[in-house]
């Protein structure tokens, strides 16, 4: 299975259905569906209601029909004729695409076990590797994946979760992102990023909770991350404020209103109005402060129960993010953590 992340000069393509591929696909794989969801439809119905052989007619009648337009498609998505074909076990849909495009002169190889050995590989493989973890903390505000990318910069190992999840972890952490991965597809993703680390070498993520908007963390990773090492550090409210503002403040005042009605319970009659108010004057500043009212008091109750012998805090004057990253490492290396 590790040949589709050697083999980087074959295309992988996914002739499962739209349906199927958006819910969770090999990352980087592109979709050359045999059939449309509604044709996988109908020949699935055939094979429960009928026979066998009335659904392999039927998926001759509709495939038999596209076939120039398979080749023609191929021939756009991998140019160099190179692929690496799937379905969900390696099939007789994959098996069927194979045979019609190296007929057509590509150079074919099909995936044994297809989709489905993939994902039990990824598993496997995620389970079997345990990383040294760094877990980087901090309240609301205070540039966290910023950092990260810093610390990428200075030849660090990440895994920036909320880039997978298309997701920046709070109520507000939807706005200016794209739509988020089904949780099948989350999980391969981390995958694949798990198959780029070094288990040898620290590898820094930032501190989330078990859900990362609608894409959970599977169970063994969240517990691999809770049994990490912590780093939180603390920057000026102020710095906090203007990051926010900087973040949030472009994307206008309703779709900011509709997140704090998300949190208004747990924000208080008082405080939500008060948000709204500041709002509706474009005191972004205002609205900010009554946000990291909540926020804050949901950091100090989580960063209380990390056990003191793992965990250690950085109190800073600035908020600078290179010099944020380079102090990180600093303290990285003074607890031997390498």
């Amino acid at each position: 299975m590790t040949a589709i992340y050697h083999n980087q000069d074959r295309v992988i393509l996914d002739v499962r259905s739209p349906g199927e591929f958006l819910q969770g696909h090999i990352p980087g794989a592109k979709n050359l569906p045999l059939f449309s969801d509604e044709e996988r439809a109908l020949v699935g119905t055939a094979y429960k209601q009928e026979s066998p052989h009335k659904a392999m007619e039927l998926g001759l009648g509709i495939a038999g029909a596209k076939m120039n337009q398979y080749v023609e498609t191929a021939n756009l998505l991998a140019p160099d004729k190179k692929v690496l074909v799937h379905c969900w076990r390696g099939g007789k849909r994959s098996e069927s695409m194979g045979w019609l495009l190296n007929l057509c002169g590509m150079d074919v190889q099909v995936l044994n076990g297809g989709y489905k050995a993939f994902r039990q590989w990824g598993r496997s493989f995620r389970e079997g590797h345990t990383l040294k973890l760094i877990v980087i903390g901090a309240q609301t505000g205070s540039g966290k994946t910023k950092v990260l990318q810093a610390l990428k910069k200075r030849g660090e190992q990440i895994i920036d979760l909320e880039s997978l999840a298309n997701h920046k972890g709070s109520a507000f952490g939807s706005l200016g992102e794209q739509e988020q991965p089904s949780a099948e597809h989350f999980e391969n993703l981390l995958m694949q990023a798990y198959y780029t680390i070094n288990p040898e070498k620290r590898v820094f993520i930032e501190n989330e909770s078990k859900k990362i908007g609608c894409c959970p963390l599977p169970d063994d990773f969240f517990t691999q991350m809770h049994q990490g090492f912590f780093m939180y550090y603390q920057i000026p409210e102020s710095a906090r404020i203007q990051y926010l503002i900087d973040d949030y403040a472009q994307f206008g005042v309703e779709p900011l209103k509709a997140r704090f009605e998300k949190i208004k319970t747990k924000l208080g009659g008082d405080l939500y109005k008060k948000a709204l108010s500041a709002l509706d004057n474009h005191d972004y500043a205002e609205a900010a402060r009554a946000a990291l009212h909540f926020y804050d008091k949901t950091y100090q109750f989580g960063f209380e129960r990390i056990d003191p012998s793992r965990k250690t805090q950085l109190i800073l004057n600035h908020a600078n993010i290179e010099e944020i990253a380079d102090q990180l490492i600093f303290t990285a290396n003074q607890f031997n953590i390498s």
